[in-house]
C-alpha cells in the first residue's frame, strides 16, 4: 500500500510540473523590469504562475489518478513499458487539460 502511495505522490509531482510547464508556456517569459527583485510585474507573474499551473496540475493528477486507479492498473498488469506508457498518458492529458484551459480562457472567455 505505501509502494502505492508513492507511486501516485511521483505521477502526482510530474502533473504538477506539467501545469507549471503550460502556465510557462501561456505567460511567455518573464517581464523585464529594472528592480529585478520586487517588481509588481514579476509578482503578478509568479503569483499566476504557481497559482493556476498548480491548478491545472491537479486537475490532470486527478483525472490520471482516477484513470490509473479504474482503467490502466488492470491493463498494464505485468507490462514492461507501463511506466513509459503511463507518462506518455499523462502527458497527453495534459496537452488536453492545457488546449481546454486556453479555448476556455482566450476563446470562449469564460475564465
Amino acid at each position: 500500500m505505501v509502494k502505492r502511495i508513492l507511486n501516485y505522490l511521483g505521477w502526482f509531482i510530474v502533473a504538477i510540473l506539467l501545469g507549471f510547464l503550460h502556465m510557462r508556456i501561456v505567460l511567455g517569459a518573464p517581464p523585464k523590469s529594472d528592480d529585478e527583485k520586487f517588481s509588481f510585474t514579476s509578482m503578478i507573474y509568479e503569483w499566476a504562475l504557481v497559482q493556476v499551473g498548480s491548478t491545472v496540475g491537479l486537475i490532470i493528477a486527478l483525472i490520471f489518478i482516477l484513470l490509473d486507479v479504474f482503467y490502466l492498473n488492470n491493463k498494464l498488469k505485468d507490462n514492461s513499458k507501463a511506466a513509459l506508457f503511463r507518462l506518455v498518458i499523462i502527458s497527453l492529458m495534459a496537452v488536453i487539460v492545457g488546449g481546454t484551459h486556453y479555448i476556455l480562457e482566450k476563446v470562449i472567455d469564460v475564465i
